[in-house]
């Protein structure tokens, strides 16, 4: 039986989602994978880092949080101000890092995900900050520590897209792979398809939860962006800017496009594509880096990927098209990617 210390740092709807999905398959993943995973450290943004050498008990923790109570009134357990804090003071094998994605310098995540690889621990995370702007470099870090540096939860959650490509695909070389990778938008374009103009459609994607109350990010596709710039760092070893990316988003869109285009048997949906270009020389190869709005053939399996539902496509030299496809978004789902991760860190 392997005992695995772990802390999670970010307690919001997925770091609790994280936490009840260990919770509830604890005594299977004794039997099955002969871990026997213990939460010792939790820490939030507002309430700080608290630590349980023993463990904490996970449904007391939770109850903390529904009831917006401070982590420090856990009975019996040491508390820090902030996660930094309590990550460098305590000790664990795997820190679970699920804190809000910044875009502009990714912190907090990056200096939490930075001290724990310093410090020896694995890291899991499903922050798409850290791992859009310094993917190579945190794995590099890693590698330096001799622990995994895992990010299977910032592309389609808990769909396997990373480790797919990364272990089941290996051996094989990707050329190119365009992708659903927002399903707050492909909702809304769904919704058009069906009738609704653009602003219905986003009303009733608000409604449902699938969009903020700000949507800029989705709509913008400045999510996307992110996303193609991790698949960039992980697949083709890329490192790319978000100026890098070309980029539009879907605001622009009216019912009466999607109609002509729905009229040809086409459809429109939002694509991030990565595909791999000459230079004209031909002596060295770009990565071309691009999210917009795209008119595809029924034909491709992307054109019937509707709501919420992420899909990405990946050609590669011995197996031509590989399309993947499962939910991108979800506390639960993301949980399972993050799960994922940790398991494979074990292993």
């Amino acid at each position: 039986m392997r005992h695995i210390r772990l802390s999670l740092v970010g307690f919001g709807v997925v770091g609790q989602g994280f936490a009840k999905l260990i919770m509830t398959k604890h005594d299977f993943l004794k039997q099955y994978y002969g871990v026997d995973i213990n939460l010792v450290g939790v820490a939030n943004a507002r309430y700080g880092f608290v630590y349980r050498q023993d463990g904490l008990h996970i449904p007391a923790v939770l109850q903390l949080a529904k009831e917006r109570s401070p982590l420090k009134n856990y009975p019996g357990a040491t508390h820090w101000d902030s996660a930094l804090e309590g990550l460098q003071a305590s000790r664990a094998n795997i820190l679970v890092e699920v804190t809000p994605t910044n875009l502009h310098d990714a912190e907090p995540g990056m200096s939490h995900i930075r001290t724990a690889l310093a410090k020896g621990m694995h890291v899991v995370t499903a922050n798409k900050g850290p791992a859009a702007l310094a993917a190579n470099e945190l794995i590099s870090l890693a590698h330096q520590h001799g622990v995994q540096m895992r990010m299977e939860s910032t592309v389609m959650a808990g769909t396997p897209v990373i480790s797919t490509i990364r272990e089941g695909m290996a051996g094989s070389q990707v050329f190119a792979m365009r992708g659903i990778l927002n399903g707050t938008t492909n909702y809304i374009l769904s919704e058009m398809a069906e009738g609704s103009d653009y602003v219905e459609a986003l009303e009733d994607a608000q409604s449902k939860g699938y969009a903020e109350t700000d949507p800029t990010a989705d709509v913008e596709g400045y999510d996307a962006v992110a996303k193609t710039l991790i698949l960039a760092a992980l697949i083709f070893g890329r490192t790319l800017k978000p100026e890098q990316v070309v980029r539009e988003g879907i605001t622009a869109i009216t019912r009466e496009q999607i109609q002509k285009v729905i009229d040809q048997d086409k459809r429109m949906k939002l694509i991030a594509s990565l595909q791999m270009v000459s230079d004209g020389d031909g002596k060295k190869t770009m990565l071309d880096a691009r999210v917009e709005p795209t008119i595809l053939p029924l034909t491709d399996p992307l054109a019937r990927v509707d709501g919420v539902t992420n899909a990405l496509t990946i050609h590669a030299d011995t197996l031509s098209e590989v399309t993947i496809m499962g939910p991108g978004a979800g506390s639960i789902q993301t949980g399972q990617g993050l799960l994922a991760d940790v398991l494979a860190c074990v292993r």
